[in-house]
C-alpha cells in the first residue's frame, strides 16, 4: 500500500511516470492516490521522489 505525505510532495510528477500500476496522479500541484489496496509494492515510485514524499507497506 502507499502513502503520500502531502507536505513534502512538491508536485514533480516523477511518481505517476513510473507507477506500473497507475494509481498515482497530481491533483493540485500534489501527488494522489486512486486505490492504495491496487498498491504492488515495487517501490518504483520511491526510487524516484526528490523529497522522499512516498511511502510504500
Amino acid at each position: 500500500m502507499v502513502k503520500i505525505d502531502e507536505q513534502s510532495c512538491i508536485g514533480c510528477g516523477a511518481c505517476t511516470d513510473v507507477c506500473p500500476q497507475k494509481i498515482l496522479y497530481l491533483d493540485g500541484g500534489v501527488c494522489k492516490v486512486t486505490d492504495a489496496g491496487k498498491c504492488e509494492s515495487d517501490k518504483a515510485c520511491i526510487d524516484v521522489c526528490p523529497m522522499d514524499a512516498l511511502e510504500v507497506s
